[in-house]
C-alpha cells in the first residue's frame, strides 16, 4: 500500500478519506489495495480508514483483532452492534465525504462491494458517501511493467495457439474427419497447459448461430459439429502461471471454405471498421494529450457500426479493463450497458472488441489496447480478413 500516494490522490479528489469494509471477504479490491494477506479471517465486519491527511485507523471485532496486522495506524476494538457505531461513529470523525467501494445505481458493478445496510450505517453517522471507482482504477487497475511484460509474452503464446487451432480445424475437415466446437475448445485448452498458460473458463468456440451468443461456450454435452460452409469464431484468454500474470483475451473469426458469402464479408468489415475506429481514437487522444473517457471510445465504435446499419446487432459494451482478473478494474469502453465516464489513464489495458450478431452468424473482432504515457498500441496481432479455416 502506498499511503502517500493514495493521500495525494484523496486531496485532488477533494475526498476527506477512503473507507474500506469487509466481511467474509467480500471485497477482494481491498486486499489487494491495501495488501492484505490473504490468508486473513474475517468472519467479523473490519473498517479501515485512509483519511486525506493525517494516521489511517481501523475499526475489528475482538475476537479477530488482528485482522487489519501489518497496516499502519491506531485500531479500535468492538463486540456489540451498539458500539461498533458507535466506535465507527468515532472513526469518521472530522469527516464530511469519504469514498466506498460503492457506485451509484450499481452502474460500475466492478466497483459495487459495499452493501446497502452498511452504505445505511455510514450515512447515518452523518458521513457522505461517494464512489471510489476512480481510486480504484489508480491503485488496482495500472499496470508494472512487469505486468506488460507477462502481458506481451502470453500475447505471444496465445497467438500461435489461436493460428494452430484454426488450421488444426481446417486440416481436420480437409480430411474428411469429424469436428466440433468442443473438440477446438479441449485443441485450445491443452495447448495452453503446454504452453504454461492458465485461464478462468473458456474458451468460446462457435458456429453459425452460436457465435450470436456472446458468452456462448462448448460443453462435452452440448456442442455443434463444425462443417463446411460455416462461419467459426474463437474468443480466447490466458495469462501467464507467474505471480505478476495479467490477461491477454482476444476474438478472431474465420470462414470454413474458399469464398466467404457476401453478407458475412460486409458484417466483418463493418465490426473491423468499427474496432479500428475506437483504437484510433484511442491513439490519438493519448498522442495528443487529450483527456479521454471511456464512454467516448465506445461511441466510436458504435456509431461506425450504426451507420452501417448494424446497430441494433450490436448488443455489448465496446470493450473491459483488463488486468490479474480477465474482466478488471479500470475503465470499461461502454455507453451502453453504463455510462462509464472514468478516464482512460496511463499504464492500463483493455478489450476493444465490437460485435454484430445477426440470427444466422455473429462477428466479434477483439484486440487489447494498453495506454503508456504518451502512445496507445494494439499488443498482439490484428485480424484484417476473415481467418481461412
Amino acid at each position: 500500500m502506498d499511503l502517500s500516494a493514495i493521500q495525494r490522490f484523496l486531496t485532488e479528489e477533494k475526498v476527506d478519506g477512503w473507507l474500506f469494509f469487509d466481511h467474509h471477504r467480500r471485497d477482494p479490491l481491498a486486499y489487494r489495495v491495501l495488501g492484505l494477506s490473504t490468508a486473513t479471517v474475517a468472519t467479523r465486519r473490519w473498517y479501515y480508514l485512509i483519511p486525506a491527511t493525517g494516521e489511517p485507523r481501523g475499526l475489528v471485532h475482538r475476537i479477530e483483532s488482528s485482522a487489519l496486522a501489518g497496516l499502519p495506524g491506531r485500531m479500535r476494538v468492538y463486540s456489540s452492534w451498539a458500539e461498533q457505531r458507535e466506535e465507527l461513529q468515532r472513526m469518521l470523525g472530522g469527516c464530511r465525504r469519504v469514498a466506498m467501494q460503492y457506485s451509484p445505481q450499481c452502474a460500475i458493478p466492478y466497483v459495487s462491494m459495499v452493501d446497502g445496510g452498511t452504505l445505511e450505517l455510514v450515512r447515518e453517522v452523518g458521513v457522505e458517501v461517494t464512489s471510489s471507482a476512480n481510486l480504484i482504477q489508480y491503485f488496482e487497475a495500472r499496470w508494472t511493467k512487469a505486468n506488460l511484460g507477462c502481458h506481451l509474452e502470453a500475447g505471444r503464446r496465445v497467438d500461435e495457439i489461436r493460428r494452430n487451432a484454426f488450421r488444426w480445424a481446417g486440416d481436420r475437415l480437409r480430411e474428411g474427419a469429424r469436428v466440433t466446437e468442443f473438440d477446438v475448445k479441449e485443441f485450445i485448452r491443452e495447448s495452453f497447459t503446454r504452453a504454461g498458460l492458465v485461464t478462468d473458463h473458456g474458451p468460446i468456440v462457435a458456429v453459425n448461430e452460436n457465435c450470436s451468443n456472446p458468452h456462448y461456450e462448448p460443453q462435452r454435452e452440448a456442442h455443434r459439429e463444425i462443417r463446411s460452409g460455416d462461419c467459426l469464431l474463437i474468443d480466447l484468454w490466458a495469462k501467464l502461471d507467474a505471480a505478476d500474470a495479467v490477461y491477454y483475451d482476444i476474438t478472431w473469426v474465420g470462414y470454413c471454405g474458399a469464398q466467404a458469402p457476401s453478407e458475412l464479408v460486409n458484417v466483418f468489415e463493418a465490426v473491423r471498421g468499427g474496432r479500428d475506429s475506437a483504437v484510433r481514437l484511442v491513439q490519438d487522444a493519448v498522442a495528443g494529450g487529450r483527456a479521454l473517457h471511456g464512454f467516448e471510445v465506445d461511441d466510436a465504435a458504435r456509431s461506425y457500426i450504426r451507420e452501417r446499419g448494424y446497430g441494433d446487432y450490436f448488443i455489448h459494451r465496446t470493450g473491459h479493463s483488463i488486468g490479474a482478473e480477465v474482466h478488471g478494474a479500470g475503465a470499461n469502453m461502454d455507453n451502453l450497458e453504463t455510462h462509464d465516464e472514468r478516464r482512460v489513464i496511463p499504464w492500463t489495458c483493455f478489450s476493444v472488441e465490437p460485435g454484430v450478431y445477426l440470427p444466422k452468424f455473429g462477428v466479434r473482432l477483439e484486440v487489447d489496447v494498453f495506454v503508456g504515457e504518451d502512445e496507445a498500441r494494439v499488443t498482439g496481432e490484428i485480424q484484417e480478413r476473415l481467418a481461412p479455416v
